[in-house]
Formats: C-alpha cells, sequence, structure tokens
C-alpha cells in the first residue's frame, strides 16, 4: 500500500499506484478534515490523482520531487490562481 494512514493524515509513499485509489477515497470519506503528504510520492497513477481532484483534502505537503511538484502545484492551486512553484 502506498499510502500510511493515521488519525488525520494519508502518507503517500514513492509510488501510488491504482490499487491506492479506493483506499485513500474511504480514509478521504471517513475522515473529512483529513490532510494528504505527498512529500515522498514520486509517481501517481491517475487514479489516485482523480481521487484528490473529487475529494479536494487539504495537501499538507507536495511531493519533493521538482516535476511532479510542479506539476501538482498548478492542479492544485485555487481556482483563478496560479501557483508559482
Amino acid at each position: 500500500m502506498a499510502f500510511t494512514f493515521t488519525k488525520n493524515t494519508a502518507t503517500a509513499d514513492e509510488a501510488c499506484t491504482v490499487e491506492d485509489a479506493l483506499p485513500l477515497l474511504e480514509f478521504l470519506q471517513a475522515h473529512r478534515t483529513a490532510k494528504v503528504d505527498l512529500g515522498p510520492c514520486t509517481q501517481i497513477h491517475t487514479a489516485v490523482l482523480q481521487v484528490l481532484l473529487a475529494v479536494r483534502p487539504k495537501i499538507a505537503a507536495l511531493p519533493r520531487e521538482a516535476f511532479l511538484a510542479r506539476w501538482l502545484a498548478q492542479v492544485f492551486a485555487p481556482p483563478g490562481k496560479k501557483a508559482t512553484k
């Protein structure tokens, strides 16, 4: 499993695969105020991305991997704002 779940945080491992989408969705539905830490993430399956876009949890940290961080900063930027990272 690519996510470690604690009381209020889902922390990604390096590779988030399609198999991680459903457990992440179930966790976020059960913990409405939970945050997602993508810091360790180096690759993310589009199914996981779709869960994040549908639920829109607070992102505690973007990936440390530079390309993915720049890309996801644009995806998760508030509407009408462009991320500058």
